[in-house]
C-alpha cells in the first residue's frame, strides 16, 4: 500500500519538470511544446496560459492523440499546481509519446511569475449544448464555435442555393447572416426553396428566411436586404462582412459580386445550378483565381435560359448550396483544403463528381498583374452555367 505522497514521489522521479521560466521560452523558440491544460472546467475558466488545449484529466487518455498525433512532438502538461500534471505526464510516457514534462508548479506558479494568461470566453450552457457536436471535432473545438459566432456572412438570394446554405449556416451557429433578395414568396419555389413555406406566398423572401432562421438558432443575428444588389449599394453592404456566399441565378449579379469582392478583398463561394449540373468553388482574391478568371464573358442571353424556362432538378441546389455552407465553414474556420483554384462539377443524373484546377489569369481585368479597378460593367440577364476558360 502507499500513501498519496508516495504514489506522487515516485511518479516524479520518472518524469521530468519543466520550469515556467523554461516553458516561456520554449514557447517562443524554433521547436514549441503543445501544451496541455489538464485541470477541469471551473478552472480553466480563471484563467489559462495562452495557446495551451484544454483537456481534462478524466479524457487524457481518450482525446489527447486528436490533438497531438505525432509521438515526437514536445508536450507539456500543467495544471493548478504541478501535481495531476505529474501523473498526466507518466500516462503520455506510457501511451508512447517520447518528448512529455510536467509543469513545475503549474498555472499557480505561471500567475506568480507574472507570465501572461487568457481568461478564456466560454460557451453559454445552452449554446454547449447546441453546438456539443462539433465541440468534440479537434478541428472546431470550442475556440472554433465561438469564431463561427463572432462570424459575418453574406447571401446573395434567398432562393434554392441560398436556402439550405443559410439554414446549415445558422444551424453551425454562424453569428450573423446577412440575406439579400428583391423577390416574394411564389408557389413556384417552394419546391426547392427550403427556407420557405405555402403560408409565406406572397411574403418577402428575406423576411420569410428571417424568420426561418431565427426560429432555428435564437443566437444568430439575421440582416435582411429586400432589394436587388446594385454597383451603387454593392460596397456598402459587403463591407461589414466576413465572406460572401453567393446563390444568385444570372450573370449581372455574379460578375458584380466578384469585382466588389476583388476590391474589397472578400472571398465569394460561389455555386450554380443548371437543370442536373452544379458547380462549387471558392474564390479567393489574390490567393487562386476570380470568377472572371476562369469565365472571362457571360454567355449571350439567348444561350442561357432561366431557371423558369428551363427548368432545375428541386434536390440539385440542395446538393450545392450544402457544399457552398460547407466551404464557407471551412474558410471562416482555416481548415481543411477548401475549393480555392478548383471547381467542382457535379451531375446529378449519374452521381458523377469531377474537379478542374483553375489558374489565375495574368491578364485578368479585375485582379491580374498591375490591372486597376475602372467600373462596374452592366450585362444582360443570363441565368446558365457558363464552360471554364
Amino acid at each position: 500500500m502507499a500513501s498519496y505522497r508516495e504514489l506522487l514521489k515516485s511518479v516524479k522521479s520518472r518524469i521530468r519538470e519543466v520550469d515556467v521560466r523554461q516553458l516561456d521560452t520554449s514557447r517562443n523558440g524554433s521547436a514549441k511544446p503543445v501544451v496541455i491544460d489538464v485541470r477541469e472546467q471551473d478552472e480553466v475558466e480563471q484563467g489559462i496560459i495562452p495557446g495551451a488545449i484544454h483537456i481534462p484529466r478524466g479524457y487524457l487518455e481518450s482525446r489527447v492523440e486528436q490533438y497531438v498525433p505525432d509521438y515526437d512532438t514536445p508536450v507539456v502538461a500543467y495544471c493548478a499546481g504541478g501535481n495531476r500534471s505529474a501523473f498526466a505526464a507518466e500516462t503520455l510516457q506510457q501511451m508512447g509519446y517520447k518528448d512529455v514534462t510536467s509543469l513545475k508548479g503549474g498555472f499557480g506558479a505561471w500567475k506568480d511569475a507574472g507570465l501572461k494568461f487568457v481568461v478564456p470566453r466560454d460557451l453559454t450552457p445552452a449554446q454547449q449544448k447546441r453546438y456539443s457536436r462539433h465541440v468534440l471535432i479537434p478541428e472546431v473545438g470550442k475556440e472554433g464555435q465561438l469564431k463561427l459566432l463572432d462570424s459575418k456572412v453574406l447571401i446573395i438570394g434567398a432562393g434554392g442555393l441560398g436556402s439550405p446554405a443559410a439554414y446549415y449556416l445558422a444551424a453551425a451557429g454562424v453569428g450573423t447572416i446577412g440575406i439579400l433578395d428583391s423577390d416574394v414568396v411564389d408557389e413556384s419555389n417552394l419546391q426547392r426553396q427550403i427556407l420557405h413555406n405555402s403560408k409565406r406566398i406572397g411574403q418577402p423572401k428575406v423576411d420569410s428566411a428571417k424568420q426561418t432562421l431565427e426560429d432555428l438558432n435564437p443566437d444568430v443575428k439575421v440582416i435582411p436586404y429586400q432589394t436587388r444588389l446594385t454597383r451603387d449599394n454593392i460596397i456598402e453592404i459587403f463591407k461589414d462582412y466576413d465572406l460572401i456566399v453567393d446563390g444568385s441565378d444570372n450573370f449581372p449579379t455574379r460578375y458584380l459580386v466578384n469585382d466588389a469582392s476583388v476590391l474589397l478583398k472578400k472571398t465569394v463561394v460561389h455555386g450554380s445550378i443548371f437543370r442536373f449540373d452544379g458547380q462549387v468553388s471558392v474564390f479567393q482574391p489574390f490567393v487562386g483565381p476570380c470568377y472572371r478568371c476562369v469565365f472571362p464573358e457571360p454567355p449571350p442571353p439567348e444561350l442561357a435560359p432561366s431557371c423558369d424556362e428551363a427548368g432545375t432538378l428541386g434536390i440539385l441546389p440542395g446538393i450545392i448550396g450544402l457544399f457552398e455552407a460547407n466551404e464557407a465553414v471551412k474558410m471562416l474556420l482555416g481548415i481543411g483544403e477548401a475549393l480555392v483554384g478548383r471547381l467542382l462539377m457535379i451531375d446529378a443524373l449519374t452521381d458523377e463528381f469531377r474537379t478542374l484546377r483553375l489558374k489565375r489569369d495574368p491578364n485578368c481585368p479585375v485582379c491580374g498583374e498591375g490591372a486597376h479597378f475602372k467600373d462596374f460593367v452592366d450585362y444582360e440577364v443570363s441565368t446558365a452555367i457558363p464552360t471554364p476558360a
